[in-house]
């Protein structure tokens, strides 16, 4: 299972609408066939996998970090069918599908096929990894990650308010690469003005997967300067009412086309 977790993580953030998932299958010992969800959703991880094994998927053991789907849709067949026919002998998953088109149909289709079925495993893990897909699916609204640089001695800037680096190399870097699984980036604009930040991805090969900047603020920054940061795709503006303490129902709303399949409202 931790290698087919390790698999789904090639494209995290990259497989909207569906969720990121790996699958390996094991025939006497042996891996015999690997996959993991391709960029777009499709095809998925246990079909990627399966093709790879061929025939000698019969008998085998599919480790997957999600419940394989029981639905059928235009671009592509059920993943529990696919099992089914290729005749696998045991399906191990993390965790089950929330989506109420699968929500444990892939499993009971697995099981009166005759296919033994384990869950659970490394569960924790499988619910990081597809953070952003179940809480969508599960509440709703996108997932949030909440980014924090602070020394020692919890401050985050200079006492004169000067900007100085806190974390290294090793962390900055992380920083780019949780930009490229998250579809927007938003920061005040006091951070804005003050850091000026690009709020792209540098990564070698990641270049292309900069999010969408969202800038907090009650007065809109000058036009000229949002254009001149507006290199991979804009700003979206979130205005609120200038009251410091400001309730969120006072937000004025603003959509945008995130990949997680959601839309950021006020």
């Amino acid at each position: 299972m931790a290698a087919a977790l390790a698999l789904a993580e090639r494209t995290r953030g990259r497989t909207t609408p569906n969720p990121n998932v790996g699958c390996v299958i094991v025939r006497d010992g042996r891996v015999v066939g690997r996959g993991w969800t391709q960029a777009g959703g499709r095809p998925h991880a246990e079909a990627m996998a399966l093709a790879e094994a061929g025939d000698a998927a019969r008998g085998a053991t599919a480790y997957v970090t999600l419940e394989p789907c029981a639905h059928v849709s235009t671009r592509g067949p059920a993943c529990a069918d696919l099992l089914v026919v290729a005749r696998v002998a045991r399906v191990v998953a993390a965790i089950g599908d929330p989506d109420p088109r699968t929500d444990g149909g892939g499993f009971a289709r697995l099981r009166a096929a005759g296919i033994a079925v384990d869950a659970g495993v490394l569960a924790d893990a499988a619910r990081r990894s597809m953070a952003g897909f179940l809480t969508r699916r599960a509440l709703g609204r996108p997932h949030v990650t909440l980014k924090l640089a602070l020394s020692l001695d919890g401050a985050a800037a200079m006492a004169d308010g000067r900007s100085r680096w806190i974390t290294g190399p090793a962390a900055r870097a992380h920083t780019h690469l949780e930009r490229s699984r998250h579809d927007a980036i938003l920061v005040g604009r006091g951070t804005w003005e003050a850091d000026r930040p690009r709020l792209d991805v540098r990564l070698p090969g990641l270049e292309d997967r900069s999010p969408l900047k969202v800038v907090l603020t009650t007065n809109p920054p000058p036009q000229g300067e949002v254009a001149a940061r507006r290199a991979d795709g804009g700003v979206m503006r979130l205005e609120t009412a200038p009251q410091a303490a400001t309730p969120p129902s006072a937000f004025q709303a603003a959509t945008s086309p995130f990949r997680g399949g959601g839309s950021l409202k006020g």
